[in-house]
């Protein structure tokens, strides 16, 4: 069966690989397709683009899309979308931004508690792409304030209810599937069993995204157990969506590394890809 990891990210968010170290891994374990999809930006695919034409690999273009309802961080998978269309190109670069600013915000904080870590050494860590919270974690490994990158994510420091946490600014998942679809996108709702706040993500909530147009649901994912893969491929047959399955690939970052850990069907993937041609043409593309 062929190999098709539709959830991976590299040095451009919060990932360890380069695109080109992400594409030969892939070739290594035999994937057929990859998508690249980083934390609100698109800047890898070129690179990314460039080194799966030589290895005879397909390149799904995607983004990992951050969205925000009712204080709960969500990420909505973006697959296809043209990454030129200047409406979403603006709201990435807003998102990229406001990472910036919250980043600065959290170091802030976190110094105001004494832990001795600089906003420059985030920035170190993170190489010129955007600033994600596991930056700041290793910052404080780095700094022997905790020992492990799980550790500086407990709601002592930079968990979801820890006094060093900082929201991101971003639209509303319904405001994201409309603009993504404006972009020629086809979304897939992000490992909704891994939801900080409220997991599994609830029925209803999930009811008002298909309403609103969402085209798939990940429903295999390393965090996800059996009953909730299960569960999420029975909400997706029962309303026609499309469901994937992906490692969420973030390099070396956490062991093992996941690459190719999960797949997406065959004909899930075709008919992704048949939707976003669908979506691709309304956009005008």
């Amino acid at each position: 069966m062929p190999g098709i990891d539709l959830h991976t990210h590299t040095v451009y968010s919060d990932g360890t690989f380069t695109p080109a170290e992400l594409v030969a891994l892939a070739t290594e374990r035999g994937l057929d397709a990859v998508a690249l999809t980083d934390h609100d930006t698109t800047d890898g695919l070129a690179e990314a683009d460039t080194a799966a034409a030589a290895a005879g690999i397909e390149l799904v273009p995607g983004v990992e899309f951050s969205t925000v309802r009712e204080d709960e961080g969500m990420h909505v998978l973006c697959y296809f979308m043209d990454p030129a269309n200047a409406e979403f190109r603006a709201e990435l670069q807003r998102l990229q931004d406001d990472r910036f600013t919250r980043g600065e915000r959290m170091v802030a904080k976190l110094q105001e508690m004494g832990y001795p870590i600089t906003f420059e050494r985030v920035r170190q860590i993170a190489k010129g792409g955007n600033i994600i919270r596991p930056h700041v974690a290793q910052a404080l490994v780095e700094a022997g304030v905790v020992p492990t990158l799980k550790d500086a994510f407990s709601e002592d420091l930079i968990g979801s209810k820890g006094p060093a946490y900082v929201e991101k600014q971003a639209l509303h998942p319904l405001q994201a599937i409309e603009l993504i679809h404006r972009a020629g996108g086809a979304c897939v709702l992000a490992h909704p069993g891994t939801w900080r706040e409220v997991s599994p993500v609830p029925v209803t909530f999930i009811e008002e995204l298909v309403e609103a147009g969402l085209d798939g649901i990940e429903a295999a994912h390393p965090e996800h157990t059996p009953e909730m893969e299960l569960a999420y491929v029975e909400m997706a047959e029962r309303w026609g969506l499309i469901w994937t399955g992906s490692s969420d690939c973030h390099g070396i970052r956490y062991d093992p590394v996941r690459l190719g850990s999960r797949s997406t069907a065959p004909e899930q993937f075709e008919r992704l890809k048949s939707r976003a041609s669908e979506l691709a043409a309304r956009a005008g593309r």
